[in-house]
């Protein structure tokens, strides 16, 4: 299977594999987000020797016997006798200080949770061989609270790790390259659904329309991502319950804390922050303050931030008993068409006009660059009206307000115009004003320096 996106990971990596010293790296991630793939496409690329090695949740007797079994074959070596795995792992650090090798330890937690005392055995290891061996030691692991606490200051390897990297799903640039056929409209359609997860996107199939791909791996009874949402939360969350619970307040659109509370029923506060906590680490959930009022708890919300959780709860698990007893195409049309296409698309279409934003922004091909972006709070109280703007920039100059339409007609110069007035009403004064617009625009005759038009195709050029 072709290998697509994560350039810039790959670079990183390669970098500290070239280094002439011992090198000690960690990656982590949620699960899903393509790991165990970039590692394993670095190692194919490299001529250094290398043994990979997925730990396993067994004894520590069957782990050193199957990874002193992958030493021997990987490096062409008779049966090692090794019974503990520190000396397993003492046999990697000295081996390499004839020529350089990469260790890498694939799902650390489990192994860690076998062994007393793993995090100190390589601690010793690696301060021992640090001027002699040429190592590249890489831990990667998916229970990301696990391998976040390896960099606390409490850790045995706190400050031995030359490389931390936290593999993050792909932005919607990278996720099109897993479906290159379909049209601009459709891909943001598909990212709408399964977001930036390779796995997810591997299983698209670009031949067949949105509706098909839609039907075939997540609505129909038995599809193959049917089940992938609720699995990845229960290996996290033992309260599957309250998890539910918060899901579904989210993907009703409530997104502060007082009313996820109201909404959900978790049956108590200190209850609801652990979950909400949780789902954050588990990179589901994000926790947005807007950006003119960071500090302003009251106005923090809570989003779902992984597409397919967000279409799971919104529709799947939510409209779970109508979907059992009616067929796919009649559930879909009376349950989901409707809403996905003028509500649940354009919604998400502001996220890719974010990340396009974002994208651009770090290429350098913004100027003044933008040190922020995010949501812009306003409060009108002579009017009894607040709200928010979902897509603003703020760089040394001062604030761009952005409008994202996910419609099927152009946009016009009087709703441009109209657009700017109402952000002006609120008291948001910018020196810009940008447009996102599917469809195009129509005739623009009073064009100016303070106006940007991007269209669809501008995006995923």
């Amino acid at each position: 299977m072709q290998f697509l996106g994560r350039e810039n990971e790959r670079k990183r990596i390669e970098r500290l594999l070239y280094s002439d010293r011992m090198e000690t790296m960690m990656l982590y991630g949620r699960r899903r987000v393509g790991k165990s793939v970039l590692i394993k496409k670095v190692l194919e690329d490299t001529r250094i020797t290398s043994v990979y090695y997925e730990c396993k949740q067994t004894s520590e007797q069957n782990n050193v016997n199957s990874l002193r079994m992958m030493i021997s074959e990987s490096l062409r070596l008779p049966k090692l006798g090794f019974d503990s795995m520190e000396e397993t792992l003492r046999f990697m650090f000295e081996r390499s200080c004839a020529e350089p090798m990469i260790l890498v330890i694939d799902e650390y937690p489990y192994i860690q949770s076998k062994v007393e005392g793993m995090d100190s055995i390589l601690q010793s290891l690696i301060d021992e061989y640090k001027e002699t061996s040429k190592l590249k030691l890489i831990l990667c692991g998916s229970y990301v609270d696990v391998m976040e606490k390896l960099l606390e200051k409490s850790n045995p390897l706190y400050g031995r790790l030359h490389l931390v990297m936290e593999l993050k799903p792909m932005d919607y640039y990278e996720s099109q390259l897993f479906y290159p056929a379909f049209s601009p409209e459709d891909k943001v359609r598909i990212f709408s659904i399964f977001g930036g997860i390779p796995y997810y996107n591997q299983q698209v199939d670009d031949r067949k329309s949105v509706y098909e791909n839609l039907m075939e791996l997540i609505v129909e009874p038995g599809a193959r991502l049917e089940n992938e949402v609720v699995g990845y939360i229960q290996s996290e969350i033992s309260k599957m319950v309250n998890a539910n619970e918060v899901f579904e307040a989210l993907a009703r659109g409530y997104s502060r804390y007082s009313d996820i509370q109201a909404q959900s029923h978790v049956s108590s506060g200190p209850a609801l922050a652990e979950v909400l906590k949780r789902l954050i680490q588990m990179d589901v959930v994000a926790k947005e303050t807007p950006i003119n009022d960071e500090n302003n708890k009251k106005k923090t919300g809570y989003y779902i931030s992984d597409n397919l959780s967000l279409f799971y709860y919104r529709y799947i698990f939510r409209y779970a008993s109508q979907r059992n007893i009616l067929n796919p195409d009649v559930f879909y049309e009376r349950y989901i068409r409707e809403d996905f296409e003028s509500k649940y698309v354009p919604n998400r279409f502001e996220i890719i006009c974010r990340q396009y934003l974002i994208r651009q922004n770090r290429l350098g091909r913004i100027e003044p660059a933008f040190d922020r972006i995010g949501k812009y709070y306003y409060d009108l109280p002579k009017e009894h009206r607040n709200g928010e703007f979902d897509v603003v920039t703020e760089d040394p100059n001062g604030y761009t307000f952005y409008e994202a339409k996910f419609r099927s007609a152009p946009m016009t110069e009087e709703m441009i115009r109209t657009e700017i007035e109402q952000v002006k009403a609120t008291g948001l004064h910018c020196y810009q004003y940008g447009f996102f617009s599917r469809s195009g625009y129509g005739e623009i005759r009073n064009m100016d320096e303070t106006l940007q038009l991007i269209s669809l195709h501008e995006i995923y050029e």
